[in-house]
């Protein structure tokens, strides 16, 4: 296998972005953060419309590799952390993430930064930087976006761990799964949903990203744009 970062795995319709330092336990290097960004980019342009983000070896991520950090990774790695973070909030594919074992500090951004989050009974994800004097710039964003106050609090002032039973109890997990079947049901789920219709997810989730204007209505903020969604009726598919 590469021994590159990062690597970015294109499948029929969807494609995997696999954090690739098992050895490390996926712990993020310098240059992370601006592979994540090039593999994301390379599997849009190949036509995903589904991406899986997941760890090599049965470790989602460990968060920053600390030694490879101690002589500073520079404004490089910042501005590309930051960059490959807005890359998906305005992804039009949807990223799902298998977590499986633990997501630590950055690896915790990188799991609520995932549209849907399958998590391992076993798994736990720790936002800790408040313990070791850090700032969480990235999970404080996620959090914003995606949590309410008293759940954000518990995990960004915390610095505690939480289980994948309460993650799913809370909603930020998607799916709660034996540990063993962590990536199969990311996998199978990935699949299923790229064999959708047309840019039905990607209208959907645009939506949902989509800001309510000043005083706007929540019905003609969430209208597809042309070419993703508004298809007319058909019968559901049985799952």
């Amino acid at each position: 296998m590469s021994d590159a970062p990062v690597l970015a795995i294109p499948q029929e319709g969807w494609g995997e972005l696999v954090l690739n330092r098992p050895d490390r336990r996926n712990a993020l290097a310098p240059d992370s953060a601006a592979a994540l960004r090039e593999g994301l980019s390379d599997l849009l342009a190949g036509g995903a419309r589904v991406v899986l983000l997941r760890g090599e070896g049965g470790t989602f991520c460990s968060g920053l590799d600390v030694d490879l950090f101690q002589g500073g990774a520079g404004a490089a790695w910042a501005a590309d952390w930051t960059g490959f973070h807005r890359d998906l909030h305005d992804c039009p594919a949807v990223v799902i993430c298998a977590l499986e074992r633990y997501a630590i500090n950055a690896g915790a951004a990188l799991a609520l930064g995932s549209d849907l989050m399958v998590a391992g009974e076993g798994a736990i994800l720790t936002v800790g930087e408040a313990a070791i004097g850090m700032h969480a710039p990235m999970n404080l964003a996620w959090l914003r976006l995606k949590a309410p106050e008293s759940v954000a609090a518990q995990l960004a002032l915390g610095a505690g761990r939480m289980g994948g039973a309460d993650l799913h109890r809370l909603g930020l997990a998607w799916a709660l799964v034996p540990d063993g079947g962590v990536q199969d049901h990311s996998r199978s789920a990935a699949i299923r949903m790229a064999g959708w219709p047309g840019g039905t997810l990607a209208g959907i989730k645009a939506a949902l990203r989509r800001p309510l204007p000043q005083g706007g209505d929540v019905f003609d903020a969430v209208q597809a744009r042309p070419g993703q969604g508004g298809a007319a009726p058909s019968r559901v598919a049985r799952p």
